[in-house]
């Protein structure tokens, strides 16, 4: 009687066991891989069919891994990158990519978080990616690398042509959308100079200008020295006539703007009558 119990039991559980089942459901622009872990029938692994967006029934034993099949943001930071004009520079970098294939991506390169970043990519496209940069970065200065967009797109261009190179290598399942470099920061005493520098050439552009325009006055005046020399030779003037003639001058132009009363006389002057 106690083992047709005990068998009754075992019976019961082992249907309990077969029959039991749990259930996936990815979110929208997820996938879930299913690995299967059977506990006494059946093969384990990792199914070939992922599960899309929606409810799926599974057995207990079987485990569902989400994994993000929308585009992926990986933020890399570099310092100290070696100039081919031997300045080291900092810049931060930023690729977009995005996974094509969640099972092969599971079953053959997992789909853990290493630090902040998918394991995929620490573990297979990190370091390629890095050395890309500080090679393709050896190749221009520092002075291109901070000012000149085309030296940022020259690198761009060569490093995503690497990655790719790496990605096809390696058969890791994603798609390169965009590497971006950031504009290059040199150390501070190298801002600090390039600062100084700026100035000094602001001061010497101000002198230059200040020279020349103190050069056109001069040359305005000699020229004007000149028209009235060549003037007093024409009219037959010495010195003290000319200098009488331009007061005459002055005057004519101020009582020309107001009322003026002459007194004639050895010293006589104007009288300016205002109104």
């Amino acid at each position: 009687m106690t083992r047709k119990i005990v068998g009754t039991l075992a019976t019961a559980l082992f249907a309990i066991l077969v029959t039991a089942c749990g259930t996936v459901k990815p979110d929208a622009g997820h996938e879930a891989v299913l690995v299967r872990k059977p506990l006494i029938f059946g093969s384990g692994g990792v199914d070939e069919t992922p599960i899309k967006t929606g409810l799926k029934y599974v057995a207990l034993t079987t485990t569902g891994i989400d994994v993000n099949m929308q585009p992926l943001r990986i933020d890399v930071e570099f310092s100290d990158l070696m100039t081919n004009d031997g300045v080291p520079i900092d810049f931060h970098a930023v690729l977009s990519l995005q996974i094509t294939d969640s099972v092969k991506l599971v079953r053959d390169f997992g789909q853990d978080v290493v630090g902040d970043k998918p394991g995929f990519w620490v573990r297979n496209l990190d370091q390629p990616f890095r050395t890309a940069v500080r090679d393709s970065v050896k190749a221009h200065g520092m002075n291109e690398m901070a000012i000149q967009a085309t030296a940022s797109e020259a690198v761009d261009k060569v490093v995503t042509e690497h990655l790719l190179a790496i990605i096809k290598e390696t058969g890791v399942p994603v798609r390169i959308l965009d590497v971006s470099l950031g504009r290059a920061n040199p150390p501070d005493a190298i801002l600090h100079q390039r600062v100084e520098t700026a100035a000094q050439e602001q001061r010497i552009n101000t002198e230059k200008q200040k020279k020349l325009a103190e050069d056109q006055r001069k040359m305005a005046e000699e020229s004007r020295a000149a028209a009235d020399q060549a003037y007093n030779q024409k009219m037959g003037l010495n010195a003290e006539q000319y200098v009488a003639l331009q007061a005459i001058q002055m005057q004519r132009e101020v009582c020309a703007k107001s009322t003026c009363t002459f007194l004639f006389g050895g010293n006589a002057v104007p009288l300016i009558n205002l109104k």
